[in-house]
C-alpha cells in the first residue's frame, strides 16, 4: 500500500501550522517527506500526528 503525501501547505492546513513550523519539523526529522522530480517536497500524511516518540496521536487528540 502506498503512503499518502500533501503538500506543505496542505500540510499547514491540516495541522494548522504555518509553512515556517513545517520546515521547521522537516529539519528536526519530526516529518517525514519526499521530494518529486521537480523538486518540491511532499509530506507524508502519517507523520504529521506522531508523538515524539514515534507512536501515531489518535484523531480525537487534535479537536
Amino acid at each position: 500500500m502506498e503512503r499518502q503525501t500533501v503538500s506543505i501547505m496542505k500540510a499547514c492546513e491540516m495541522v494548522g501550522v504555518s509553512r515556517r513550523t513545517i520546515y521547521n519539523w522537516i529539519a528536526a526529522g519530526k516529518v517525514e517527506y519526499v521530494r518529486t522530480a521537480g523538486g518540491s517536497i511532499r509530506i507524508f500524511v502519517d507523520t504529521l500526528w506522531r508523538q515524539p516518540d514515534g507512536a501515531s496521536v489518535t484523531a480525537s487528540t487534535h479537536v
